[in-house]
């Protein structure tokens, strides 16, 4: 149940999770690529060991919020397996001229092969069909 305070403080009940089902909640994280022993934390630097990272930027696009926004960094890598994708990850995928970050919601196959179902966190539907060969990067971190 999620509860708000009232005008006099007590807690009231604002809707039942029933309402919606905990599935309405319980959205799947990224997997973990980067693994504990490669973060190293010293006084004066984070250092992080990944091959072929870069920075990435985002569009105030909205589609993403609150976990992306444009004042938000993140380090991406190449894609360059099936086997790198996974439900919950953060990709961006090319469509036309657009680079298209948004979060992977499903993974399946089908008579064209590979491809994933994508969505932005804040958007009201999902991206559709995906294909690995519009997949350019995975996100592995977002640095505020």
């Amino acid at each position: 149940m999620l509860l708000f305070l009232d005008s006099t403080g007590r807690e009231t009940p604002l809707l039942k999770i029933s309402e919606f089902g905990a599935s309405f909640f319980d959205k799947a994280s990224p997997y973990d690529t980067v693994k504990e022993g490669d973060i190293q934390v010293y006084s004066d630097r984070v250092v992080i060991f990944v091959n072929h990272a870069s920075v990435s930027r985002y569009a105030a696009t909205k589609s993403m919020d609150p976990l992306l926004d444009s004042t938000a960094n993140g380090i991406e890598i190449p894609v360059t397996s099936v086997d790198q994708i996974h439900v919950g990850d953060i990709i961006a995928y090319e469509d036309g001229e657009s680079l298209i970050v948004h979060r992977v919601t499903k993974i399946s196959e089908d008579e064209q092969g590979w491809f994933c179902i994508t969505k932005g966190d804040n958007a009201p539907t999902d991206d559709g069909k995906v294909r690995f060969s519009q997949i350019k990067f995975l996100t592995i971190a977002i640095i505020y």
